[in-house]
């Protein structure tokens, strides 16, 4: 369990796991409304050189960002009606580069989505956030063992 304290202290959280992020993963972010999962997204994005405003994608559905280090797909499914839309979205092509996959409320996208790498799940905690890191296949488990490393220098 990694404990955040602030928004800014999630966005350097989102610029770590961005640091060591391999060039093709796809992340699911976890949380309940307001946890803090476009803030990671906004740390994440900005790391990897992007200087703009990072909003959450919640009525597109998706935002590309192309990036000079990283293609990512910042996707909200919040309001997706039907996993299936995914596919009209362009997911398939998607899957076929190097990407990175941000995924809030990937639970709405099951049986279309693809399996995560990594599953970060973000809780309330009082006024702070506590974050439980799941791997599914070796990726992810890469991701969380180099983000231990950081965290013991």
């Amino acid at each position: 369990m990694i404990f955040i304290e602030s928004d800014s202290a999630m966005r350097a959280f989102g610029a770590r796991v961005a640091e060591i992020c391999p060039p093709r993963c796809v992340i699911y972010l976890f949380g309940e409304l307001g946890a803090g999962k476009s803030t990671f997204a906004r740390g994440f994005l900005h790391a990897l050189g992007h200087d703009g405003a990072v909003r959450s994608p919640t009525y597109t559905l998706v935002e590309p960002y192309e990036l000079a280090s990283a293609q990512v797909y910042h996707m909200d499914l919040y309001r997706l009606a039907d996993p299936e839309e995914l596919e009209f979205l362009g997911l398939r092509d998607w899957l076929e580069q190097d990407a990175v996959l941000l995924v809030e409320w990937p639970q709405k996208g099951k049986g279309v989505l693809p399996e995560s790498d990594l599953v970060i799940e973000i809780n309330y905690a009082g006024t702070g956030r506590e974050i439980y890191l799941h791997a599914n296949v070796e990726t992810g488990q890469q991701i969380i063992e180099k983000l231990a490393d950081l965290n013991d220098n």
